[in-house]
């Protein structure tokens, strides 16, 4: 077996859950591996079905997520294909079909709303452009659920750390609804901590020209405050499952959804979770639960062969291609949290910022790109070029440029997040959000 892994990514759940599985490369063809991410709700809504195959384990950097302190870069997760141009249908036992146009790369929506009904079964058709077709079983939701609260508590964990814990009270009448799954969505504020009135522009730059570049670089004064203030919204990326088996009524209390850690900077300011509670079959609990046991252990599949981990989708008549995935039709409830930093640790200080923020003097200029002769000196990345490719953010003049910096120039300078916070998130805020 080769030592090489190559990771599959595998997208459960239309709430963005995300759980990665190390396969050897010998024991899946991957491009024949369909990935279906399907959750069909009693909510009135345009609902969604993802397709995407894995793509490989290159590794590539990227601008826009963890940051090395001057050039931020990020490190992409294993990389999904979009199925482009299949067709999609749901169909359910009462003679009606419901088609799904792709809306965005792989992402596939229904043409009208619909929300799955109490009692009906659902089937889902998927044929992709080379002719494969991949069909579900029949599934129905028959049991309905509540959240009644949501809640937080300042306490340790249980390795000791202090922060937030994230906890959910509900259940159901019904004595059949005992499976749950939980998604959520996070959002919260940014302040970026070192935002300046002014900012560079650049503008007629050739970084060929000869003898030396060409440049215009400007300092002008922001004629808004966008940068200043953004929201970001993550989804939750593991499998969180509850039961209620054994209890003597299907009451769910203090159930952790989340906890987070005190020193995470996306609490130091506003914070807002959006908790969603599936009610689910036996058979799709046992899948999810499968699959957190699969996710929870290194290089499974060096000894648990391909197809062990079925689901609910099969490919029709071509037993060379596989699937991932399962086909879940579920009731789903969900409530909202707000919380501030201050409220639960009054007078304390805020956590660190997303990336240390400190200022540094770059060269101004940098030779040509396409001088061949010798340049001399090893100076960082000059302020010309890091404008260019949006890496740092105006700070203030340097003065007359003789810090501790190696070949420093006219002006100091910080990672563009430190100064603007739409490198991290959006400026304008979610339609849902509270003061």
């Amino acid at each position: 077996m080769k030592r090489s892994f190559l990771y599959i990514v595998l997208f459960l759940g239309l709430t963005g859950c995300i759980e990665v599985f190390d396969v050897p490369v010998n024991d899946v063809d991957l491009a024949s591996t369909l990935i279906i991410e399907a959750t069909l709700t009693n909510e009135l809504s345009r609902q969604k079905i993802l397709l995407s195959r894995p793509s490989g384990f290159e590794v590539v950097n990227e601008l826009d997520s963890v940051y090395d302190p001057v050039y931020p870069v990020r490190v992409r997760p294993p990389s999904i294909v979009f199925e482009r141009n299949a067709t999609v249908t749901v169909s359910d036992d009462q003679g009606n079909a419901y088609s799904f146009q792709e809306s965005s790369p792989g992402t596939y929506t229904s043409e009208v709303e619909f929300a799955a009904e109490q009692g009906v079964s659902y089937e889902l058709q998927v044929v992709t452009t080379d002719g494969t077709r991949y069909g579900s079983t029949p599934e129905r939701f028959t049991e309905t659920a509540t959240i009644d609260q949501i809640y937080t508590r300042r306490e340790l964990n249980d390795i000791g750390e202090e922060g937030i814990s994230i906890y959910l009270d509900g259940g159901s009448g019904d004595v059949n609804a005992n499976f749950y799954r939980y998604t959520y969505e996070e959002t919260y504020k940014i302040i970026a901590p070192s935002w300046q009135q002014q900012d560079f522009v650049l503008s007629n730059y050739d970084p060929c020209a000869l003898p030396v570049i060409t440049f215009d670089l400007e300092i002008i004064r922001r004629e808004n405050e966008e940068g200043k203030v953004c929201y970001r919204t993550d989804r939750s990326e593991a499998v969180i499952q509850n039961n209620t088996l054994g209890l003597q009524e299907n009451k769910i209390e203090r159930f952790p959804v989340r906890f987070l850690n005190r020193n995470n900077f996306i609490i130091s300011h506003r914070y807002s979770i959006l908790v969603k509670q599936y009610v689910q079959s036996q058979n799709a609990y046992n899948y999810y639960e499968t699959l957190e046991s699969f996710s929870s252990n290194e290089n499974v599949f060096s000894s648990v062969q391909p197809g062990f981990l079925e689901g609910n989708i099969s490919v029709e008549g071509d037993s060379n291609k596989k699937v991932l995935g399962y086909f879940e039709v579920a009731t789903v409830t969900e409530k909202r949290l707000y919380f501030n930093y201050v409220d639960l640790f009054p007078n304390e200080p805020l956590p660190d910022y997303a990336i240390p923020c400190f200022s540094w003097s770059p060269p101004l200029a940098h030779p040509s790109y396409c001088f061949t002769g010798p340049t001399g000196g090893l100076c960082p990345l000059s302020l010309v070029e890091s404008v260019n490719v949006n890496l740092v953010s105006y700070t203030n003049i340097d003065g007359d440029g003789t810090g501790i910096d190696p070949c420093p120039g006219p002006y100091r300078v910080m990672s563009r997040a430190c100064g603007d916070c739409t490198i991290l998130g959006e400026s304008a805020a979610p339609d849902f959000w509270i003061e």
